[in-house]
This record gives C-alpha cells, structure tokens and sequence, in this order.
C-alpha cells in the first residue's frame, strides 16, 4: 500500500506560499488545503490575501470562503474539519496532498492535535475587557508577559481581544495559555513532511509593504467599510482591518484629539489613510517576525529560501 502523504507548506505572511503550493499541488494532481484562520471567511478577501480567481482556477481549493465571520471558529473545530476532509481525500485515491498556510496555532492542531480548552469564563472576561478599554492593552500583556513568556512571544500581543483569550485562560486554570496548545503524543496515520518557505528580510518587508499598497488599491477600505457591523466579532480584530476601523473612527468624530491623552493605548489617533497604511504595513511585518520566531522551534520544518 503507498504511503499516505500531507506536505505542509508553511512560512510568513507575503513569503509566497500560494505560488508555491499551487506548483506543488499540480505536481501531486492535489488540490489545495487551506490552513489560514482569516482566508476561512467568506466576507474578508481583500485584507486576508486569498488566492486570485485565476490561483483558485489552477487548482481546487479547500477552506477559501468556506465559513462566515458571524460564527466563532477555532482551531479545534479546523483539526475535526481538516482531518475528515484529509481522510476523505486520501480515500478518493490520493497518496500526496497539499496544505499551505500561515496560521502556527492551526497548523499545529492539524499536527499534533489539541488539548481540550476550559470554558470561558465570562465575568472574568468582562472584567478583563474593561481593564482593557480602561487601561490599555500594554497593561494586560505585561501581565500575560510575566504569567506565560510564550505565549507572550508568540501570539499578536497587539491584538487586545487574544490577550484577553490567553490571559483568561492562565488566571481561571493556573496554567500557562501555551500549555493548553498542543498534545504532542497524539498521532495521525499518514506522513507528514513541512516545507518553511523564507526570503531575506529586505525581500520580506519589501513585498508586505507592497502588498499592503495593492490590498489599498484593490479596494480594501471598502471592504472594511462593509464590514463595519462585524467589527466587534473576533475575526475582524485582524491586521489591516483594524487600523482602518480606527481611521474610520478618527473621521466620524468618535475619538478625537482632546479625548486622547497621553496613557491611551495603542499608536495614537489614526487620523489619516495614510497612517493607517504605515501602521498595516508595520503591524504586518512585525506579524511575519512573530510567525518565524514561532516556527523557528520546529526542528521538523526543512526551510527553503526563495
């Protein structure tokens, strides 16, 4: 019987993983396995960088537009749904399939599994989420910082809602948030190879700021501005949606320079398209270092600079 393969390609935020997957798939006569935790949402396409018509005309795709931002989605529910998509694909006579993404938490469910997390606490929560409108999110992420330095270095400590998550989490259990992530002695029954894909920094950053620039181009402001009723829900506390969120805010009279004082959080007013497009394109990079440092502890991982 021939072994059952997925090829997991991996790698930062603009480093060309659709490219790269898309060539590896029609070698494999394989589709494509998405393993992205914002391109799953049918309503965000712009900003989240999902594969052009022609990409996804190369090759079928799997978890593209395949969820709403209205329901919650987690990792857990992606390994249950990856899983019997990969089992079913094998099933159909495959022996190498194809996954690419940039979503370490993800990618990690799908590997190794995960443990089973507590329920939420909701008062704790809610008290949580006023300390952050009240105190900023430095003052929690220092906290976090203190009570779990991986998670701290490893998840977007920019974004105040997942340090509420992880902070949560280690104040209701006594554990570490990163503890709850993986469950590295449950085995799946096919091979799994990981291909990280890499480019010199300048190279990177060059290609995210140019990427931010076409995403403007293509229309991204519009897009945020349709999702403007969602932008409470978790999905849309994601890079490139936020920033503008703020801009928006700053134009409508919501925030304005005397309410802004010198302990508010976060980078100051956004009070123009252009500085919400210098705070993506920085919050980008930083998002692309923070992917590297978390797979850079993966000794399974072969890295193949472009």
């Amino acid at each position: 019987m021939t072994e059952r393969r997925l090829i997991i390609i991996l790698g930062p935020t603009a480093v060309g993983k659709t490219d790269y997957s898309i060539e590896t798939a029609l070698r494999y006569q394989s589709p494509v396995i998405s393993c992205d935790s914002r391109q799953i949402y049918r309503e965000m396409s712009i900003g989240t960088a999902v594969p052009s018509e022609e990409q996804l005309a190369a090759v079928k795709h799997y978890f593209i537009h395949s969820h709403t931002v209205q329901e919650l989605y987690t990792a857990g529910k992606y390994e249950l749904e990856a899983l019997s998509l990969i089992n079913d694909l094998f099933e159909q006579g495959h022996d190498t399939l194809v996954m690419a993404g940039g979503s370490g938490f993800y990618v990690d469910a799908l590997v190794n599994g995960l443990d089973d997390f507590p329920e939420a606490d909701l008062e704790l929560r809610r008290s949580l989420t006023e300390r952050l409108k009240e105190e900023g999110v430095d003052s929690l992420r220092q906290e976090l910082r203190r009570l779990d330095p991986e998670s701290y270095a490893t998840i977007d400590i920019a974004n105040g809602q997942r340090v509420v998550r992880a902070l949560e989490v280690c104040l209701m259990t006594g554990r570490p948030f990163s503890s709850f992530k993986t469950s590295p002695n449950r085995k799946r029954d096919f091979e799994i190879e990981k291909i990280g894909l890499t480019r010199p920094r300048e190279v990177l950053y060059d290609r995210i700021n140019r990427r931010v620039l076409q995403m403007i181009d293509d229309g991204l402001v519009e897009e945020v501005r349709s999702l403007e009723r969602y932008r409470d829900l978790t999905a849309l506390k994601t890079v490139g949606y936020k920033e503008i969120f703020d801009w928006f805010d700053y134009m409508e009279g919501r925030v304005s320079e005397e309410c802004w004082g010198p302990t508010s959080p976060g980078d100051g007013l956004v009070t123009s398209l252009e500085r919400a497009i210098e705070l993506i394109q920085r919050n980008t990079r930083h998002y692309a270092k923070r992917q590297l440092s978390y797979w850079g502890r993966d000794r399974d991982i072969r890295w193949t600079e472009l």
